[in-house]
């Protein structure tokens, strides 16, 4: 479903993506962990159109969109949830999630007033996500936790095939991580996941395979049993470097 060939991304002379080559089956589950400044969020930012490479290509459910911008990318199935908050705060959630149904029926739709059918689907979008009963509350009164619930709901409503997930669980309560955990770990097994996080109980719990990048480079790729006993990735990230039996 994604396909990165040999990706390059420099800052002047900071090559925060050095060659980056990655593939992503159709329906994985594939977490990218490293240290602060390994280039995860670049390779967010080129996949969905907001940067663009200095070399190399992507490719979406085998069609190029190196160059396409991020809204063309988005109409080809590719949705992303931000770290930081990305919703309409004096909004209720339902009109929040109701924009984003709209806006697939094109670009100016969502700027006229939603039909009782797009809030249906807005409210239905809203208890999938656990905020039945919040609908009317404007976005800027919901908790941390909801609020990326909320966030969740809106990229679902695009349909997407492909769904980025920078950092989901950042600034959240063990409980509103386990809440959020149990979200994505129960979405449609057909859409394809590709998640940074920082929080190694998520991601094991989460993730079919993991990536590890380390100053621009993958340096290790496999199943979450691989890297947990990979040396080098305890060398670089996870911790003290541990034998393996």
């Amino acid at each position: 479903m994604i396909e990165v060939r040999e990706l390059r991304r420099s800052f002047g002379g900071v090559k925060a993506l050095d060659g980056v080559t990655l593939t992503v089956g159709d329906g994985e589950r594939r977490a990218v962990i490293g240290p602060n400044g390994a280039g995860k969020t670049t390779l967010f930012n080129v996949l969905t159109g907001e940067l663009p490479p200095t070399g190399g290509d992507v490719r979406l459910a085998g069609a190029e969109i190196t160059r396409l911008r991020p809204w063309q990318r988005a109409r080809l199935g590719l949705a992303r949830v931000y770290q930081r908050t990305e919703l309409f705060a004096p909004l209720s959630a339902r009109e929040n999630v109701a924009l984003a149904v709209a806006a697939r029926a094109g670009p100016y739709r969502a700027f006229r007033a939603p039909p009782r059918s797009e809030y249906a689907a807005a409210d239905a979008l809203l208890e999938r996500v656990g905020l039945a009963g919040r609908e009317n509350a404007a976005a800027r009164i919901l908790s941390h936790g909801e609020r990326r619930q909320l966030e969740l709901a809106v990229a679902l409503a695009q349909r997407p095939r492909v769904l980025l997930l920078d950092e989901p669980t950042a600034g959240m309560s063990p409980a509103e991580t386990a809440r959020i955990t149990e979200l994505i770990s129960g979405l449609d097994r057909a859409l394809t996941i590709l998640i940074v996080e920082h929080d190694m109980d998520v991601v094991f719990r989460l993730a079919d395979r993991v990536s590890v990048l380390h100053e621009g480079r993958v340096i290790a790729d496999g199943t979450v049993s691989e890297i947990r006993g990979d040396v080098r990735v305890h060398d670089v990230y996870l911790g003290k470097a541990v034998s393996v039996a």
